[in-house]
């Protein structure tokens, strides 16, 4: 088959990209996305892939996922290595445009490399039951594309349409190059996911990217730690400084890079709130002045939105089956001292914020409680259960996965 041809000639060309990358005078830096580590990465798990469908192989090639992730591996591949042929001696020095669009399809394999280990996770496809993160994100592509984990780009842009207007032309091309990570001309549900956290909430969707990478100057497409860094010494000798990039290691989330007041750079991902709110907050505390070194900060106080806080409302079982352990529903379950806050996504569970920040820096990246993935987290109030008021036993309660059992 076609299909099976393909997947060899791709495993071929990783072979010869991984010889290419390992010539002593490229000086790869081992930092992310490291080539040295990606490439053989992505040969590993593809392999994983076919081993595991060895004997159902026509299951595997009727996968619309795993066509059109196999045509883009072969197409990003053989560009890789045609650089090179191009390049010749220019691949060797660091400041050239052939270095800089390897950096650049160096973060497209990484991209590529995350999400064919969150659809296919252990070389097993599992695209069709992959969670979106944020509630309603995950019921616009339900409702749009059922279990569909990739679609092309004019039938996803379609749907998103009905939705969140935005005009054909040069809006509709600069929203595709944010979503399309892995630049096949195709949005999966993973690149979905990924897009609708980092420019969260649902509601403003759109505005928040085009407020965020469409019209700010801090925002930067296509750059690694290391790149961050080199552009930010210009601006070595003023304080407050800073751009804003994807993480490419925590895929969904955002990283900072800015001068401090000594002149030092440094890069932080802002963890459990959306991108404006922690650029809004780094303003007002002196950090996140000067976007990209200009004098000019955008205000972004327009995508705040009063009380945009879910309540979970404590039914009457919760209070009475609290009530016999000699404890309350609200109560963080780990410190027992303060109140939950914060809702983990998407298992749903509920701790409090000091908590979470705790967890998160000791480098957690799964719930708690159920082992989850984080992927985000919405703050959240807790109404407790008034038992002097009857109408409070009707109350609806929000449906979650938290029910507070002992496993950790």
């Amino acid at each position: 088959a076609v299909d099976k041809k393909l997947a060899e000639k791709a495993s071929r060309l990783l072979e010869k990209l991984v010889c290419l990358c390992q010539q002593p005078k490229m000086q790869l830096k081992n930092s992310p996305p490291y080539l040295l580590e990606l490439v053989p990465e992505t040969y590993q798990h593809f392999h994983l892939v076919l081993g595991n469908y060895e004997l159902r192989s026509e299951a595997l090639w009727e996968n619309e996922y795993f066509r059109v992730y196999v045509e883009n591996l072969y197409s990003k591949v053989k560009q890789t290595t045609r650089l090179f042929k191009e390049g010749k001696e220019k691949m060797f020095e660091e400041g050239s445009t052939y270095r800089r669009n390897l950096t650049k399809l160096s973060l497209i394999f990484s991209h590529m490399l995350a999400e064919v280990k969150a659809l296919f996770p252990r070389g097993v496809y599992e695209g069709a039951t992959y969670r979106v993160t944020k509630v309603e994100a995950a019921d616009f592509w339900n409702r749009a594309f059922g279990n569909e984990s990739i679609v092309r780009w004019d039938v996803f842009s379609k749907q998103l349409k009905m939705i969140h207007s935005f005009d054909v032309g040069l809006e509709a091309m600069a929203l595709k190059s944010t979503i399309d990570l892995t630049c096949n001309d195709h949005i999966s549900v993973f690149e979905f996911d990924i897009f609708t956290r980092l420019f969260q909430p649902w509601k403003t969707l759109l505005k928040n990217w085009n407020m965020l990478a469409v019209t700010h100057p801090g925002y930067t497409a296509f750059l690694t730690y290391d790149e961050v860094k080199e552009r930010l010494q210009m601006y070595s000798k003023k304080p407050g400084s800073y751009i804003f990039r994807l993480s490419c290691t925590r895929m969904g989330q955002w990283a900072i890079g800015y001068v401090t007041a000594d002149g030092s750079i440094l890069q932080t991902i802002p963890h459990s709130k959306p991108l404006f709110l922690a650029l809004i907050e780094g303003f007002k505390e002196g950090f996140y002045l000067y976007p990209d070194g200009r004098n000019i900060n955008p205000d972004l106080t327009s995508l705040v939105e009063p009380s945009r806080q879910d309540h979970i409302m404590v039914s009457q079982e919760q209070y009475e089956l609290y009530c016999e352990m000699g404890s309350t529903f609200q109560l963080c379950k780990i410190c027992t001292e303060n109140d939950k806050d914060v809702k983990i996504e998407p298992c749903g569970h509920l701790m409090c914020s000091l908590c979470l920040t705790s967890w998160l820096e000791s480098d957690g990246h799964t719930c708690p409680f159920c082992r989850c993935e984080i992927k985000g987290t919405e703050t959240i109030v807790v109404d407790p259960f008034d038992p002097t008021n009857e109408s409070s036993t009707i109350s609806k309660v929000t449906s979650m996965s938290e029910d507070d059992d002992d496993d950790d």
